[in-house]
């Protein structure tokens, strides 16, 4: 099972990275601190997530070299300009002490369902493209992007995306969404990849985890990975974390990927971009 994915500009990014969505609500810094002991070492965030100083603090007090580190942020729709998202990359790395990010992402393609969405989308993807272009980021990218939002923002790129976090997991694989990013020379990464603690305790799952001795999130990050997906997902507990990261000792037979991927929908989030 790979352990690194390399997007197409040759960067390479951790399988499993540490998805820090409202994880530092109940034990601040010190979750981070937790996820770096694990040894995590790609911290998802972003601005709507309201921790990137936290997680900053926690880097800076646990001293890890930054370079070891793989850090992604996020920009809000309703901050995608040429200025403004600009403004907003600042203000990430101030918040997380770091002078540059090793991925940029665009949150949501647009902040609401009004019409005019493709023009500051395209004017934020030039303030991305300008920071890729002067070094302050590794790699750009999207989140929760279809094909329908990628398509007109692909007319107006000079660089494309090369990568695109959308919420896949077993029973939600959006696989019309995956064959375009597939042709597109787009990695997909799953976030929510355990269905938010909806499939934890699926017999389904349960049968297969007590076969090959793992638990049901390790099958579940397992089969996503072995799709050719890396996944960012979200734990409280160090021994969570830690078996979140070990899922290298077993691998899923053809007719088992087959099985999980054609099971019936379930476990959505309720989010999607054309919802919003």
């Amino acid at each position: 099972m790979d352990n690194t994915f390399r997007l197409s500009n040759g960067v390479t990014i951790p399988a499993v990275g540490y998805g820090s969505f409202l994880s530092t609500e109940k034990n601040g810094i010190q979750t981070i601190k937790d996820a770096l002991d694990a040894g995590y070492r790609y911290i998802d965030t972003a601005m709507f997530y309201r921790n990137e100083h936290e997680i900053g603090q926690a880097i800076a007090e646990y001293g890890i070299d930054r370079r070891e580190l793989f850090i992604c942020s996020k920009v809000w729709p309703t901050e995608l300009g040429e200025d403004k998202t600009a403004a907003s990359f600042e203000q990430s790395c101030k918040a997380l002490g770091t002078d540059y990010l090793d991925m940029f992402l665009i949150h949501w393609p647009r902040a609401d369902q009004s019409q005019g969405w493709e023009k500051p989308l395209a004017e934020g993807w030039r303030a991305m493209e300008k920071l890729y272009n002067e070094g302050r980021v590794r790699a750009i990218g999207l989140s929760n992007f279809l094909p329908h939002h990628i398509r007109p923002l692909l007319m107006t790129a000079e660089i494309r995306p090369m990568l695109d976090q959308l919420e896949l997991h077993v029973g939600y694989m959006q696989e019309y969404a995956l064959a375009y990013l597939r042709e597109q020379n787009i990695l997909p990464q799953a976030w929510s990849p355990l269905g938010r603690g909806r499939l934890i305790g699926d017999e389904r799952i349960t049968a297969l985890a007590e076969k090959y001795g793992v638990t049901n999130a390790q099958i579940l990050l397992g089969y996503l990975v072995q799709r050719g997906i890396p996944v960012i997902p979200k734990a409280s507990s160090p021994q969570r974390m830690k078996e979140n990261l070990d899922i290298s000792g077993f691998e899923l037979t053809e007719d088992e990927i087959s099985y999980l991927s054609c099971l019936p929908e379930t476990g959505w989030s309720g989010e999607h971009p054309d919802m919003k």
